[in-house]
């Protein structure tokens, strides 16, 4: 939902990787609100409603694509390949994604589909692509938690209040 995609692009969660920060040595998880809060200047809610308000006048889409981890912790798990990330740019810029079965992600809420043309349909459902589905199950639920207590800060900002539209906690 335009919603979800406002609460991602606020979040702006990435990871530092070895190799491109000085003193990191394994990915670690952080937010930089709208993906550049070091230059914003006005709140990073006032950018997600300019966002949410263009994508509205103009019947546009967000999608959210893992470019990053799959299949296991760091030291386990490995980038995703650039051929699957295309495959799935592919299929959005050519609307197939459209013509694809959608599944709920249980934690996040937001719709995966569950093939794509030129994608191994494992890496859509993270959870199969690790040899440890209980250890998937808890990683999964510390990064909810991090988005959650990243997103408090927001929760009382902006003309429209993004908050429920994140990770559900059971």
């Amino acid at each position: 939902s335009p919603e979800q995609a406002m609460y991602h692009f606020i979040s702006g969660y990435t990871a530092k990787v070895a190799g491109t920060e000085r003193g990191v040595t394994e990915p670690t998880a952080t937010f930089s609100a709208c993906f550049g809060a070091a230059f914003l200047t006005l709140h990073p809610t006032r950018y997600a409603d300019l966002l949410h308000d263009k994508l509205e006048e103009h019947g546009s889409s967000a999608y959210l694509v893992n470019s990053g981890w799959s299949g296991g912790p760091h030291g386990v798990g490995s980038r995703m390949s650039i051929e699957t990330t295309r495959a799935c740019i592919n299929a959005i810029l050519d609307g197939s994604i459209h013509d694809a079965e959608m599944t709920q992600d249980p934690l996040f809420g937001f719709e995966v589909p569950t093939a794509l043309n030129g994608v191994d349909s494992s890496v859509l459902n993270p959870k199969l692509t690790w040899d440890n589905p209980d250890a998937y199950d808890e990683a999964a639920q510390n990064l909810a938690r991090m988005y959650i207590e990243n997103f408090e800060k927001y929760s009382d900002a902006g003309s429209i209040d993004y908050t429920q539209h994140g990770p559900k906690m059971e």
